[in-house]
Formats: C-alpha cells, structure tokens, sequence
C-alpha cells in the first residue's frame, strides 16, 4: 500500500500559507477573518498548548486539472495514532461558513468535485493545539500539560502539509478493494478455501499493477477482484447493524469549552461527508452536546438539524450527558433523562428510546426503572468488556433492576465504540458474539471519537463492499431503533441479568477528585432544598419561583456528572473548573434558599428550624419547618487511661490514648458494638500504584501493604474528643461526637492532603456476622456480599454506596454514614473467641498523578457517623440527615409541609413546580427499604387533580393509585418511583 496510497493525490502543488491570530481561548470567526495574516511556511513550528492558531491557506487550480475532482491537504503535525487525542482543525470558506474538519485519519478538505482552471482558493483554518496529555494505554506519566497555568508556552506542533492535489477516485477504490479483501483474508483461517481465493486474488491483481503508473493502471488492477468481491455472504454469517458514531467526551483530557469546537469539528465532518453518502446514519448522544452547536456554532447546528429532519443524523441517549451512573445522586440520575429527553423532543419532536452510555464506569442497578420511566426502551453499553477477571456472558439480554423492571439491553460484542469496521474488527465482532444460535446480529458503532472526526469515507466503502460478502459478517447501515427492534423481536426470551453491571476495572473513580464529588453532593442536595422551598414558598406565600435559575444550575451540575469529570479522571483544568463551578452553585442556591425561607418564616422572633429530609425531626415535621426544641439530654466527657470516656446516656464510647474508637457500647440495646480487639475510626493509609489509569484504578494488590495512623495529641472538646494527627507531609484533624439525644457517633474529619500515590480509608470493625452489606444507591440499596466465594465476589472489592453503608444480623445492625464519601469496602474477618465480624472502610482520599499530578492535594472536610444498631430504615433517616442539616430561621411560627408520606419507609425524593409552569406541584417517592408497601401521600394545599407521571412530568397509567379525599393511596412494590403531579 505505501506505493498505491500517494497515487489517491498524484500530483501536487503547494499552498499559500498565511498565520493570522494566536490565542489563548478561541475568538469569534468573523475576528480571525477580519484580522492581518502574516507569510508562514510549512516547517512552521505552531500551537503554544492549549492556544488556537488561524492559517489561511490559498492559491489556484492549475488550468491541467481543469474537470477534475481536486482537494486541500492539510497536515497540522499529525500523529495518525493519536487520532482525536492531539492537534485539530475546522476549515472556513471567505465568508465565515465551516466546511469540515481536518484530523489525522481525515486530513483532506474537498474543494471541487469537477474544478475550473484557475478556480481560486481560500481557506482559513482554525488550529487547536491541544497537547498529548496520554501518549498511549500504558504511560500514564505526570505531566504539566493538563493545565495552562503549568503547560508553559513552547509550540507543542510543526506545520507538516499544506497543498492543493488532484484525487484519482479509481485509485481510491482500489486502495479501498485491497484493503477490504486483505482484512478480510486476515481474519480468515488459513484453511479456508476462502482465504486461498481471495490471496489469489490478490496476487492477480498486483500483477496488474504498474507502480511507475498507478492511475494508468488501477482500473484493470481491479478487474481480478471483482469477483472475489460479488461472492455474496453465507446464509449462517452474522448480521452486523454498523451506526455511524464519534463517542466525544464532555471534558477528559481536554476542558468542556474545548469540547464545544469538538463537537463542532466533528459535526461538520459528518454532514460534510452525508453530502457525498447519503447512505451514513450517524447517532450523537448527549443533549449537552446539541446545545454547546445550537449555542456557539448555529450555523453547522442548522446543518445538524435538517439532516436530524431527514433521519441520517439522530440522537440518541435520551440524557444531558453521558454521565457517570454510579455517583449521581437518584433525583439527579432522573434529571439526566429529564433534561436529555426534553431537549430532543422540544428541538426536533424525537422521542429517544435507546440509551446509549457506552464509556460509564459501571451501571447502577436502578437505572432500569430509571429508562422505562423516562419512555425509553433499550440500552447499550460497551464498558464492561473491559472486565479484569469475568468475561460478561451475554450480548444481548433483558436487565432487570432493583424495582424489577427490565430493559432490553446489548453489549457490541465488537468490543468498541470506536470501530473502522476492518475486517479484523468484524471477525471478532461474529467470533465474539455471545449468543451465537438463539440470536444473529449486533451493532458496530464506527467512527474516529473524541474530537478524530467520526466516520470516515474509507470505513464508508467497507461498509459498502462487506454488505453481503462471502466469510464476513453482513454490514448494513442502518438506525440504531431498527437493530434494537428486530433483535428483541428476535430473542424476546434472552436471559436476565439481575442488578447492577459492575465494572471490574476503574475502581478508584468513587474516590479520585474529592473536592468535585464533594461539589456534586452538596449540590444535589441544595437542589432538593432550593425546589422544596421555593415550591412551598410560592404556595404558601405567593412568591415567584426561579424556574430559569433552577434550569440553569440543574443542567451545569449534570454536566459536571458526565463520566470523566466526576469520576476524577480528567485533567487538572478540568476539576479546577468543576470545583468554581461548584462554589457558584452553592452561592447561587444558598440566596435562593434563604429567600425562599425568609418569605415562609414570616416577621418574628421565634427560633424556627426548616427540615428538608423526608422524615421527622423532633417535634419538627419533614418537609417543613417547626419550633427549635434544645436537646433535653446531656454528653459527658471524662478522661479515661490516657484516653477518654463519652456518653450521652444511649451510647458510651471509648477512646483510647492512640484516639483510636476502641468501645461502642448500645446501653438502650444493651451489646457492644465493636469487637474484642478492634477499632472504629481508625485511619489506615495504603501504597496506590495501579498498573495502569492512574486516577481511574485501584488494583486489588494495594491492601498488601498498610500503615494504621495512630500517633496522635486528644483534647476533649463539647461532647467529644478531637485528635490531631500528622504522617508523612500532611496532617488530619478529627472530632468525635456524642451529640445528647442522639443514637449516632460523628465524626468530622480535617485532612491537609500533601501524599503522593497514597490511599487513605478510615476503617469500623463491627461486631455483627454479615454475609452481605447493604448499599444505598439511587433510589434504594442494592446487597453485596462480603466473602469473596467465586471471582465475581472477589473482584468486587471496593464498591459504591451513597449516603450509607449497613451490615446486619436478624435482630442487629449498624450503618455508617457520610456527606461525600463513595468509595466503600466492606469485608469479614474472624472474630476473637469464634465467629465473624465486619469491617467497614470508607475511602477517604487518593493521590494519583496522572491525568491530574496534583489530584486532591490541599484541604479537605469529611463528615461520617457510626449509626449503631441501625435498621435499613435507620439507615435511610440518618443518611439524609447527615446531608440536609437543619436550618435555623426566625420567624413568626411552623410551616406546614406541601405534602405529608407514610409510612416512613415511603420516601420524598423531591418537591417541585412543574416544569411547564403550570404552577402544579410535583411529588416524587420511592419505596427505600426494599419492602411492598400502602402509602398514603397527603397534600396540604389545594389540589383539583392527581395524576401519576413520568419522569418528563407526562401522564403514564398506575392502576394502583387512587384519589382519595384524604389524599392519594397507593401500593408500591419494591423500591418503585411513583411521581405524582398535582394540578392546582
């Protein structure tokens, strides 16, 4: 191929090269037009990192190529491997309108299909010099790049290619018909007959060509593969849905305003090249994604949106963003598809029905009740297959989650979303395909991802030759809802599998970047606030409610979900940006909160406490606000042999002279929490080296070796001790807290974080036998054992959990609690004197160096509580507890709730105003513990109709509710969503 592939272009001629503007952030297009262009040169070294550099390239067809196809090739510096992960372009014409991209695998630009003599050319090219943050799979090496405060200012790039070329269509399609029959021999056996008739082919052909004379030559060099490309398909071969695809990330190795001219790139180059094949479907998911085009490049979105009309360029996904699904919180997961399904519908009258998250870190097993409620059907996914220890047995299979709900679900048994649909990449797809017998076909995404341009026409011609050819997969492009419907039709009874998809790999995302899912956390629950108050404040007091504001900080904090910023694997400017982002939401959503309960509380100088959980506080109603009762009881601190003794009359703790919890002592359940010879709140530090992914792994050989922080100065404080400690270049400041009434050990915890490649967990031996822990994830909890009897099990060793973590025998339990925390691992040890006890770890803090060197280095504050003697339902009350604080208020007396639930195992998940501004007030609930349960939910203003929802806030049938003129009845089974909309 290195003597045909220069015969595509056989002659060439270069082009003018001007340099116009450099800048740090990109500038309008009308700007870098207007501006003065100064003589460059191929050989030019270009592109501080993280700058933008505008060319403008021009000359003039010469009169010998009149009437033929004629293009601009451009070559920023490219490294064809680094496809997307490096240097891009987006080419303008005089008057400011784009024309496509330029990439490593897509560096030409067409200027005409049948050139005049001297027609002129100009273009203007707009350069992005991002830097090489990852050279490859392996290196994960510290680099200042990720940041431009760090990146320095040398050019990162050398202007390679600028030239005006004729391109030989015969000679492309020879290129093309070698490629596609010796990828395809390539992945034949070689005792096929088939291998054999296309090598001869093969051979024939080469025989034809003339190498001093390619053009002359390659029509006839075609002639022999004819044949061997007419074979057609066996009738057993596999069916192959192929979906043109460019997965891009929000924000990873690059910021999100970044990805904005990303998408745009990408998108030009799509409905460029839909221009020329008609026949390309191409699938962009992420309404985030459609409004950064629709907001800063109207006019490709315009583009976008009439080939969206003509059903070649669809949406898919049906969310804001691809997110992460383990760490959003359950009312944030729903907004995803809230926010995503709206948008397509209003924008272009779709309703999405696949959910497409190929790259996420692992599924939540509440995301299958989430998709049917949002009027969605399938699922797709990727990710798994990358499993460390258990191959996923399916590819294609019903999902069922934790309410039982279940979704029709495939797993590309291609085995990436990135496919050139090479024959290599389609063997393995038919080979790999986990359902061979009861099932025929799957679906390839193809195209360069990531800002590399999405499909190209050279993946477009295989796709034309391999559509029905002998010892390949049959390749049909074709919509995405047309594989998923035919498949289901097909294998209605595929098998189950039943909760959460767990991915064996990228473990250390529930830790990495403390500081952004701390932001998420808060915001999360500053968003329940902000709704519940200001719903119930416009009600209650008449005041506007801030549905734009509201729309606003909702859709910035599901961006900042997207799967590689909350998970803490993008680069540094990433999270600096993510945590601004943060503290502007909370400012934002505090004003309003105070206002909103400034207009509830009234004139007056009564102490009013506003209790925005789901359950009771005191003599204070959930959802409401009641009269600030002090505490009746009292916490005793007393020194106890270098340590301390705590208690407030329902629990004693002891406090050793290390400040280490060594007792727990339930007097009202009269037993001892913590085992013979155990501790509670000890802090353990552990070597962090993963092999590789730095910032996304935790490799299980890092509990081999671990240092227990037990050097440290006690000082008794108001109903506690607080212990400094400090190791290596940090240092930690912790409280333990007895408060009076309160069946619950706090602790807050003050970490100067200064470790390099360290991992810090803070441990609770329990003395309970469990086989199993319970985690709270969206919308409920999902059970974990805590042996490691098969390799499923054992590669589960670092989990998920939201606000709790519980372990429990029949009669006894105990959970432990936080504000920010997700990483968990919870394990059984033997127990002094027989049995077995639990050891439940939080993970605190991580120190990789790669994408981010200085991930989470600074201050912390952890909040965590040791809940003895907890049910699941303890469990529930004091996790939204620890993360919805009581506000103290003055005012002139109670604030009745909007709404009242029973029984408490029925949780509000959220109070609001509809989002269509009817003023209608929507409720949301789910059942929390597992259990079928009545509810009785009560409004307390006026309410002329109920009507259950989805999550779009659409009537959807629930035979089991009912109106009531006490308020709505309903059976839930376990840990149903039931969202009710009541029209005022």
């Amino acid at each position: 191929m290195g003597r045909l592939r220069p015969a595509i272009h056989p002659q060439r001629i270069p082009l003018v090269v001007g340099r116009g503007p450099v800048s740090a952030e990109p500038i309008p297009v009308a700007e870098a037009l207007a501006a003065s262009y100064s003589p460059a040169a191929v050989g030019d070294p270009w592109g501080p990192p993280w700058s933008t550099t505008w060319f403008r390239l021009s000359g003039s067809v010469p009169a010998g190529w009149a009437g033929r196809p004629v293009e601009a090739l451009i070559d920023l510096g490219f490294d064809p491997a680094r496809t997307g992960f490096q240097c891009e372009g987006l080419v303008y014409r005089r008057d400011g309108s784009p024309g496509k991209g330029v990439h490593p695998q897509s560096s030409w630009v067409r200027i005409s299909g049948s050139a005049a003599a001297d027609e002129p050319v100009e273009l203007f090219l707009e350069a992005a010099a991002n830097p090489v943050i990852q050279p490859d799979t392996v290196n994960f090496w510290p680099t200042p790049l990720g940041d431009p405060r760090t990146a320095g200012a040398d050019p990162l790039y050398v202007l390679a290619a600028a030239d005006l070329a004729l391109f030989d269509p015969e000679v492309w399609a020879l290129v093309q018909d070698l490629e596609v029959l010796a990828q395809l021999a390539g992945a034949l056996p070689a005792s096929d007959a088939r291998h054999q008739q296309i090598l001869l082919a093969l051979d024939r052909s080469m025989d034809r060509i003339d190498v001093q004379d390619v053009p002359g030559t390659a029509a006839a060099a075609r002639e022999p593969l004819r044949e061997a490309l007419s074979a057609p398909g066996r009738a057993s071969a596999h069916r192959v849905t192929a979906v043109g695809h460019a997965h891009i990330d929000s924000a990873w190795l690059w910021p999100t305003r970044e990805t904005v001219r990303k998408v745009a790139r990408t998108a030009a180059n799509v409905v460029d090249l839909m221009d020329d094949h008609p026949e390309l479907v191409h699938v962009m998911s992420s309404a985030q994604q459609f409004a950064w085009l629709e907001q800063h490049r109207p006019e490709i979105y315009a583009r976008v949106f009439d080939r969206v009309k003509a059903g070649a360029f669809i949406p898919v996904g049906g969310m804001w963003v691809e997110s992460d699904t383990n760490m959003p919180g359950g009312e944030a997961l729903a907004r995803q598809f809230t926010y995503g399904k709206r948008y397509f519908l209003d924008r272009f009258g779709i309703e999405t029905e696949e959910v497409w998250l190929p790259d996420s870190f692992g599924y939540t097993a509440a995301l299958p009740q989430l998709i049917a409620l949002s009027g969605s059907r399938w699922f797709l996914t990727q990710k798994i297959s990358w499993n460390q220890v258990n191959p996923f047995p399916h590819s294609t299979f019903w999902w069922e989650g934790i309410d039982g709900t279940r979704i029709f679900t495939h797993f590309p048994p291609v085995d990436t979303y990135n496919s050139d649909l090479s024959g290599r990449d389609l063997a393995h797809a038919a080979a790999n395909f986990a359902d061979k017998g009861k099932a025929t076909s799957s679906l390839v995404p193809f195209g360069f991802g990531d800002g590399g341009g999405g499909p190209t026409r050279e993946m477009l011609a295989r796709a034309t030759r391999l559509r029905d050819l002998d010892g390949s997969p049959r390749v049909t492009i074709e919509p995405p809802a047309e594989f998923f419907a035919r498949a289901e039709a097909e294998y209605p009874d595929a098998p189950v599998w039943s909760g959460e998809l767990y991915l064996e790999f990228h473990r250390g995302t529930y830790t990495s970047q403390a500081g952004t899912k701390q932001g998420n956390r808060r915001s999360e629950h500053l968003l329940r606030e902000a709704e519940l108050w200001c719903a119930t404040a416009a009600v209650r007091a008449g005041s506007d409610y801030p549905y734009d504001v509201l729309d606003r900080i909702w859709k910035l904090v599901l961006l900042q979900q997207f799967h590689d910023i909350l998970p803490g694997s993008s680069i540094s400017w990433v999270h600096r940006e993510a945590r601004a982002n943060y503290a502007g939401v909370a400012a934002e959503l505090g004003s309003l909160i105070d206002r909103a309960v400034r207009d509830l509380a009234g004139d007056g100088d009564q102490e009013l406490s506003f209790n925005a959980t789901p359950h009771r506080i005191g003599a204070v109603p959930a959802l409401g606000a009641g009269t600030a009762m002090p505490a009746a009881g009292t916490t005793s601190v007393r020194p106890d042999a270098g340590g301390y003794v705590v208690d407030n009359g329902l629990l004693r703790i002891r406090i050793d002279v290390r400040g280490v919890i060594v007792s727990v002592l339930d007097i009202t359940g009269e037993r001892e929490v913590i085992p013979p010879g155990g501790s509670a709140n000890l802090l353990q530090l552990h070597p962090d080296t993963p092999n590789s992914f730095d910032a996304w792994n935790v490799d299980p050989f890092y509990r081999h070796v671990v240092t227990d922080l037990v050097d440290g100065e006690l000082i008794a404080v108001a109903n506690g001790v607080r212990v400094n400690r400090r190791f290596g270049r940090s240092s930690v400041v912790q409280e333990i807290t007895l408060s009076p009434e309160q069946r619950r050990v706090d602790v807050d915890t003050d970490v100067d974080w200064h470790e390099e490649e360290k991992f810090l967990k803070a441990a609770f031996d329990l003395d309970v036998a469990a086989d199993r822990s319970a985690s709270e994830i969206q919308f409920g909890h999902v059970f974990r054992p805590t042996h490691t009897n098969t390799s499923w099990d054992a590669a589960r060793f670092e989990i998920c959990a939201h606000r709790w973590v519980h372990v429990g025998e029949p009669a006894y339990g105990a959970a432990v609690v936080n504000d920010s925390v997700y990483g968990h691992d919870v394990t059984r040890h033997p127990r002094d004197g027989g049995g077995v006890t639990s050891r439940v770890r939080l993970s605190l803090l991580r120190a990789p160096r790669h994408p981010d060197p200085e991930t989470d280095q600074g201050r912390h504050r952890f909040r965590y509580a040791l809940v003895p003697g907890a049910t699941l339902s303890d469990a529930v009350r004091e996790g939204y507890r620890m993360n919805l604080p009581v506000r103290r208020v003055r005012g002139s007396g109670p604030v009745a709730p909007l709404v009242q639930v029973s029984p408490p195992g029925v949780v509000v998940e959220s109070v609001k105003l509809a989002d269509d501004r009817s003023g209608d007030v929507v409720v949301r609930i789910y059942e929390a513990l597992g259990d079928r349960q009545r509810t009785t939910i009560r409004p307390d203003f006026h309410a002329t109709q109920v009507v259950a929802v989805d999550l779009l806030e659409r009537p959807r049938n629930e035979p089991s509710t009912d109106l009531d003129p006490q308020g709505v009845t309903a059976v839930l089974r376990p840990f149903q969503i039931l969202t009710l909309r009541f029209r005022r």
